[in-house]
């Protein structure tokens, strides 16, 4: 039987893959390229969940997002995320393994497959890469990271309280329920992963084991997963979504009333904010965003790990304000990506020039 260690990261990549949709990322699976001849589908379904074809190997990706429109002049854009929830900061290993993955997928490069008929190409994506941890990462992981360009996202910071016990309480629930069901009878870890996905984002074809159907369980290990997914969809507890600065790696931004910001920045999609750090205690530097033009409309905070700031500062050391470095070169905007209906709607924040102060 699976481990509540083990489980708890299960149920975190299952929240983050319904975060990949909500800021504009539609969840893959083998299922999107059933169409496609064999030799140019790049996605498989394997006993463990969703592989990629990369140039050496076939690589598992348990939340693999697709961002829904290309950008100008480039290849379409998938994203994998990883995640970690344990008592110890993530090392240097994890974020090797994972540039080794986009890595290799990366250089997939067959442009065309050649056949009885036709030469025709096969469609290639840029693929990049984040890791999701709940305790944080070491000095070593954060300066690779940063040296490839793989997304670091802490999630141990006090605003994330509410998302770490929600998913640790059902971690918790969940596997008290299968220790009190007959061995016989305890569903494998792919289904209770299914089931919350379903119930998240209704892509039963994402575990096609299931033949179309939902994969049902028994209530007791039903009950606490629905909770969960209706306390997300209903955003009482997690208040949190993606931001892309103009830098190599993605932000966390949390508030415990994501809604005030969605509501403002619908009416406002481009606006000037202001960006202060907060003096507050915490394992890292911690810094808040409010519109420039009605502070009291929202609040969004997120956390830089040190090593990132480190290196933001130390860019330019002819700058002599490292408020005018960030302000003017990495941190000057931030896009945001909402999900409405079958819309992304698009949201950027500039910061004011003179704003984002200690």
């Amino acid at each position: 039987m699976v481990t509540e260690p083990v489980l708890r990261g299960y149920l975190l990549e299952e929240v983050l893959a319904w975060l990949l949709r909500s800021s504009g990322y539609e969840l893959l699976s083998a299922a999107d390229e059933e169409e496609k001849d064999p030799e140019r589908r790049v996605l498989a379904q394997r006993n463990n969940g969703l592989a990629v074809r990369g140039r050496g190997a076939w690589h598992q990706a348990d939340a693999l997002g697709q961002f829904r429109y290309v950008p100008p002049f480039s290849l379409p854009v998938r994203l994998f995320v990883e995640a970690k929830f344990t008592g110890r900061n993530v090392k240097l290993p994890t974020v090797r393994n994972g540039h080794g993955v986009v890595h290799d997928v990366n250089e997939n490069v067959v442009t065309s497959i050649r056949g009885v008929g036709p030469s025709r190409p096969r469609t290639r994506y840029r693929y990049s890469y984040a890791i999701f941890s709940t305790s944080g990462f070491s000095r070593d992981a954060q300066e690779y990271a940063l040296a490839h360009q793989i997304s670091l996202v802490d999630l141990s910071m006090p605003d994330f309280e509410g998302l770490r016990t929600l998913v640790s309480s059902t971690a918790k629930l969940v596997h008290v329920a299968l220790d009190e069901l007959p061995v016989g009878s305890r569903p494998p870890v792919h289904r209770l992963r299914g089931y919350l996905r379903d119930r998240l984002l209704r892509t039963v074809d994402a575990y096609p084991l299931f033949d179309g159907e939902s994969p049902l369980l028994h209530p007791i290990a039903a009950g606490p997963l629905d909770h969960l997914a209706e306390r997300l969809s209903s955003r009482q507890t997690l208040g949190l979504v993606l931001a892309f600065p103009s830098a190599p790696f993605v932000l966390g931004l949390a508030s415990e009333k994501l809604y005030d910001f969605v509501n403002y920045a619908r009416e406002h999609p481009t606006h000037t904010v202001h960006l202060r750090r907060l003096r507050r205690s915490a394992s890292h530097p911690l810094w808040e965003v409010r519109s420039a033009e009605d502070p009291d409309a929202y609040a969004m905070t997120f956390s830089l790990p040190e090593q990132v700031e480190s290196w933001i500062l130390a860019q330019d050391e002819a700058v002599g304000s490292r408020t005018r470095w960030i302000k003017r070169s990495v941190l000057s905007t931030m896009t945001i990506y909402w999900l409405h209906g079958d819309h992304a709607l698009t949201f950027q924040l500039r910061y004011a020039a003179a704003e984002l102060r200690q």
